[in-house]
């Protein structure tokens, strides 16, 4: 039997890669690169063989989506931000069989997925980024193999993505495989306007947006999941969620209704480029 061996809400901003490059911002994110490479150790340490990605860069507007190619590989420069990232080179190994299970699980479930086998469907930087931190400095017979779900669900409904979510959870326990589940996408995520760009680089575009991310924070602190979820359609709404913040919903679905364990905060909620930024674990 399989088993999900750790969740986690992680950053994947691309300040993060900037971060590596020698000038002004040389250093500005290694709190959280520190926070990608110790969820990497705690599940390889658990056993994790694949990391499933609930990715908020990889836009779909019609039905669920999983890339469950065999292998990845090349060199990605973003279309978004390419002052940030570019010539960033990648290569990890699929699992095409666990991306599968997971599409005909959801399908049971009712929620149209298709999962995809194309050589040409490259990964997407939500999670090409954590995938670079959580490999770094590691043996190759350490890799995770990848498979990534698209979390920029355009015209999805959160309910449906924490379904979803729960799907996901019993083809992986369903499966032979130890999972380290995902969902890669920002807290609040109003970027900051063009011309204050610069000088917002690490803080938040609005102060509402930062209290609803610290009260948020407190409710995941203190395991108080059922008043989240409560509120995750309007927090999506108001503090402009990346990808409507489906990789959350997600979250919420594999982790369950009646989940109140406390998260754990290993990289502290920080401000980046206008958008709110955390790396959280929930204990399973």
């Amino acid at each position: 039997m399989g088993e999900i061996v750790l969740a986690a809400k992680i950053t994947h901003v691309p300040s993060m890669y900037l971060s590596e490059q020698p000038g002004e911002h040389h250093g500005c994110r290694a709190e959280a690169i520190a926070g990608h490479k110790e969820i990497a150790r705690r599940a390889r340490e658990a056993g994790a063989d694949v990391a499933v990605v609930f990715d908020t860069h990889w836009l779909v507007n019609s039905g669920y989506h999983i890339n469950g190619g065999d292998h990845f590989e090349g060199v990605y420069t973003s279309n978004e931000l390419p002052h940030f990232i570019q010539n960033m080179a990648y290569r990890y190994d699929g699992c095409p069989e666990l991306g599968q299970a997971i599409a005909d699980r959801a399908n049971h479930a009712g929620l149209r997925t298709m999962a995809h086998n194309i050589q040409s469907l490259k990964l997407e930087y939500g999670t090409l980024v954590p995938m670079r931190y959580m490999h770094m400095d590691v043996p190759d017979e350490q890799a995770f193999k990848v498979v990534s779900i698209a979390a920029w669900d355009a015209w999805h409904d959160l309910n449906d993505s924490i379904r979803f979510g729960a799907a996901v959870r019993e083809a992986i326990e369903a499966s032979d495989h130890k999972v380290m589940v995902l969902a890669s996408g920002s807290l609040s995520h109003r970027f900051t306007d063009n011309n204050q760009a610069k000088e917002n680089m690490h803080r938040w575009s609005r102060e509402f947006d930062r209290q609803m991310d610290i009260r948020v924070v407190e409710l995941w602190r203190e395991g108080k999941f059922d008043e989240f979820r409560k509120m995750l359609p309007e927090y999506a709404e108001h503090c402009y969620g990346e990808g409507g913040m489906h990789d959350t919903a997600m979250l919420m679905g594999v982790l369950g209704e009646g989940y109140e364990r406390p998260a754990e905060i290993l990289t502290a909620p920080f401000g980046s480029s206008g958008t709110g930024q955390i790396n959280a674990v929930f204990p399973l």
